[in-house]
């Protein structure tokens, strides 16, 4: 029975279609044009890595691009030197998870409110907040608001004016009724209330879409220093972006007026960073974070896919 089944295998393999001359050309092609860009894509990161782990000054000189020339971890000790750095992360580790879970669930709340066919009025409501995204009322009337409301002392700065998307919004509620109405009915001859329907159904269907929203959100988040540093009034609750924004706007002008005064000599030893190694190393401290998190929102997106496609 073996030596029948291996015959088998043997002619089946044997009997595969020879790949013509022109397709393996294709096939040539399409690899090496996705190697190209592969390498143009994570290039530019690793020309960043590589510029903060070496000396600024000689930085200057050029001819850096595959490895430091002379290496240093003088960029990063100038940054994680300042305590704002370590306070600051914690900030921004606690506003961009607490921005990523209220934001996805009240704009879930809104979107399976309005994808529902017997709403009344949802048409308006949709017209009203497109209609308000479409003004602003400039930067000093929005300062007096968060003034008013005490949010430019608190971290709350941050979580609430963001915690609703229109965009989102509208992305969310696309998928939500591209699920089959029928789930909502059985949910609610089941005795389901909305929001049991929206948390056990409605949401663990919508994986895929909720997990890009929430990178989306958290990487927007993570990488936001403008609120921080003109809205925020008290130091301490700043995050990670605003403060290191500031320190690379304090190192530069310190770097510049030393330079100025020929002075580079700092706690007896010679100083070999400038304003633009410094400013590699914190797109580095930064980065680094979103890297190490992707993986684990992507595999969770992948699931999420794959998850939606079997139950389709």
């Amino acid at each position: 029975m073996n030596s029948k089944k291996n015959q088998k295998t043997q002619k089946i393999q044997g009997s595969r279609i020879k790949r013509s001359t022109g397709e393996k050309i294709f096939d040539g092609v399409n690899v090496i044009f996705l190697a190209i860009f592969s390498f143009t894509t994570f290039y530019p990161f690793w020309y960043v890595l590589i510029r903060s782990l070496n000396t600024g000054r000689d930085a200057l000189k050029g001819g850096i691009w595959f490895l430091p020339r002379e290496f240093t971890w003088e960029n990063y000790t100038f940054a994680f030197n300042d305590a704002r750095i370590f306070r600051s992360l914690g900030v921004s580790v606690f506003i961009t998870v607490a921005l990523i879970v209220l934001s996805l669930f009240f704009t879930c709340m809104v979107a399976y409110a309005m994808s529902i066919k017997y709403f009344p009025g949802r048409s308006l409501f949709a017209f009203y907040w497109y209609f308000t995204t479409m003004f602003g009322g400039g930067m000093i009337p929005y300062f007096l608001l968060l003034r008013t409301l005490g949010l430019n002392k608190s971290i709350w700065l941050y979580i609430i004016p963001e915690i609703y998307s229109f965009s989102k919004f509208i992305m969310i509620r696309t998928y939500f009724q591209n699920i089959p109405y029928e789930l909502r009915e059985s949910a609610e001859m089941d005795g389901a209330g909305h929001l049991k329907t929206m948390m056990k159904i409605y949401m663990p269907l919508a994986k895929p879409m909720l997990a890009t929203q929430g990178l989306m959100i958290g990487v927007s988040q993570w990488n936001s220093w403008y609120t921080g540093v003109y809205y925020q009034a008290k130091a301490e609750l700043q995050p990670a972006a605003s403060v290191l924004k500031m320190m690379m706007t304090e190192a530069t002008a310190s770097l510049a007026e030393a330079e100025a005064k020929g002075d580079v000599i700092r706690l007896g030893k010679m100083v070999t960073y400038t304003s633009e190694s410094i400013q590699y190393a914190f797109v580095m401290i930064l980065t680094i974070p979103i890297i190490i998190a992707y993986p684990f929102v992507q595999k969770y997106f992948v699931k999420g896919m794959l998850v939606g496609s079997v139950k389709g």
